[in-house]
């Protein structure tokens, strides 16, 4: 049985919901397996444990909308 498993900052039930739906389908479609067979796990990690460029997710998030302004 093929296991999807995802790490991700904080998400909605919709698109926990919607994540799953896809990353099913698109990995059936592509193994040709069928979708009853795939099992998904989606675990949310704090902003804080985890970054990009040395500096945690948080200051990046803080710094991107800081530029947008």
């Amino acid at each position: 049985m093929p296991y999807i498993k995802i790490e991700s900052g904080k998400l909605s039930d919709e698109q926990k919901t919607l994540l799953i739906e896809r990353l099913t389908e698109t990995a059936a479609e592509v193994m040709k397996i069928p979708q009853e067979f795939f099992t998904v796990t989606i675990t949310e990690l704090p902003d804080k444990n985890f970054g990009i460029g040395g500096k945690t997710i948080d200051i990046v998030k803080d710094e991107y909308k800081g530029n947008k302004d």
